[in-house]
């Protein structure tokens, strides 16, 4: 159930992603919830909230760097 509440929102974020934004903004949101809930793991925080923070943070820096590569 516990692993259900974390999958569901990163799968949710992950379809609303590739539906509006390109390739960097994807890798970076994924490799972001990955890291955030490595993070999150390790100092015995709320894995999910990692996650979303990292997948947030990612996203954002992906964005930056499609931006940034396309001129």
């Amino acid at each position: 159930m516990l692993k259900m509440r974390i999958l569901t929102p990163l799968v949710g974020l992950g379809m609303l992603a590739m539906a509006t934004t390109s390739c960097g903004t994807i890798t970076g949101a994924a490799v972001g919830a990955g890291a955030g809930a490595a993070i999150a793991k390790g100092t015995n925080k709320d894995v999910g909230k990692g996650a979303l923070i990292g997948a947030g943070v990612g996203g954002a820096a992906g964005a930056i760097y499609d931006v940034y590569k396309s001129r």
